[in-house]
């Protein structure tokens, strides 16, 4: 697509990701917790599983409204507002897919079997159908029947193997769900300050060329993040059903899991620097050379977000701090946008990529210290 198609795809998808966090609600972790609690209760289950499903839902009829009011009162969205409502249907696939529920049931290989089904969609659509530029409009589009596909048949999924079946939620149902969900949801937006944003406000400032180069590098550096996430999902509700059985074994394990993802994340990390041009040169281009800088810089967050998932999420948030997460990242989040304004205003796309480092390191530091007084480390 080129640099400035690519930009403005990239600007889109970071526009709608903030609807798709609405639609999430911290759902991920706190059904999945619960899930993880009560997955031997069906009908503890059901209920669940039909209050959350109901209020994503009614979050994705709220998004979409927002999202129509803020593209038809700009200009900047108005001259591409197809390409805004073809990106929204990411917003109904993450709503269809119930990854949440997997991860609650720990039954892991469905997630990895629908990822892997949704990229194998996306990619060989997008060999077909995008030849130019001017076919960038079909990106999204294809990216989002692809996930509304898997979304679907996730729903069969769950219930042909696992027996569940959709009830009429209560009112206090979806009001418990979305109480639970609250403080993880802050933490979630908060955290969009330091992931999502930099792309949005970057193009808010810069050309579409320029949020390209960036937004290539900060995409290959969250595929090396992805890595790790399977692993993740896998551990969290383990972790959140333990420390209520076995609090000591829970903390020993848990400091042997930051041990080995901080040492081996590092080591990524200081390597992918070198790796960086032929990277670059193999996944985008020789046009995209603007952003092999970039990318050295930001392969740093693969060793941060490594450390900051196993003390944030397998730590806090399993732990049942979940309060002092939030404070944490709202705190972080608050902290990036100025950072990455000011540096954004002095360094273009550089400063962009620095701030989102400098942040995830302040993160692990905080909550470190905070893990540390609450004998957990």
């Amino acid at each position: 697509m080129g640099p400035d198609k690519y930009g403005l795809v990239a600007f889109a998808l970071a526009f709608i990701g903030y609807f798709q966090i609405l639609t999430d609600y911290g759902f991920n972790l706190s059904a999945t917790r619960e899930l993880s609690i009560y997955r031997d209760d069906k009908s503890r289950v059901s209920k669940i599983y039909s209050s959350v499903m109901a209020s994503k839902f009614i979050l994705m009829i709220l998004s979409l409204v927002i999202m129509t009011l803020i593209v038809f009162s700009f200009d900047k969205f108005r001259s591409e507002w197809l390409l805004y409502f073809f990106t929204f249907g990411l917003v109904i696939g993450s709503v269809l897919l119930p990854i949440w529920f997997f991860q609650g049931m720990e039954k892991m290989r469905y997630i990895s079997i629908l990822n892997i089904l949704i990229s194998l969609i996306y990619t060989v659509a997008i060999f077909i159908f995008v030849r130019n530029p001017t076919d960038y409009i079909y990106v999204p589009l294809i990216n989002s029947i692809g996930a509304i596909i898997i979304g679907i048949y996730s729903l069969r999924i769950v219930r042909k193997e696992f027996g569940v079946e959709f009830i009429e939620p209560s009112f206090n149902d979806i009001k418990h769900q979305m109480k639970e969900g609250w403080h993880l949801f802050i933490s979630t937006m908060a955290i969009s300050l330091y992931t999502t944003s930099n792309r949005f406000i970057l193009g808010l400032f810069v050309n579409n060329t320029i949020v390209g180069y960036y937004a290539v590098a900060e995409t290959i550096t969250k595929a090396l993040q992805g890595l790790s996430s399977p692993i993740n999902q896998a551990v969290y509700p383990y972790f959140s059903k333990l420390q209520l059985n076995n609090r000591l074994k829970a903390i020993g394990q848990l400091k042997k899991i930051l041990l080995v993802v901080g040492v081996l994340s590092l080591l990524v990390s200081i390597l992918l620097v070198f790796c960086a041009p032929l990277l670059i040169e193999l996944l985008a281009g020789s046009e995209f050379a603007a952003s092999i800088p970039l990318l050295q810089i930001l392969v740093f967050v693969v060793f941060a977000v490594g450390i900051n998932t196993v003390l944030g999420m397998q730590g806090l948030v399993a732990f049942g701090y979940q309060e002092k997460f939030s404070k944490i990242v709202i705190f972080a989040g608050i902290l990036h946008m100025f950072l990455l304004l000011g540096l954004v205003f002095v360094l273009g796309s550089l400063g962009a990529a620095i701030a989102v480092v400098i942040t995830e390191l302040i993160i692990c530091f905080i909550e470190f210290i905070v893990l540390r007084r609450l004998r957990i480390l």
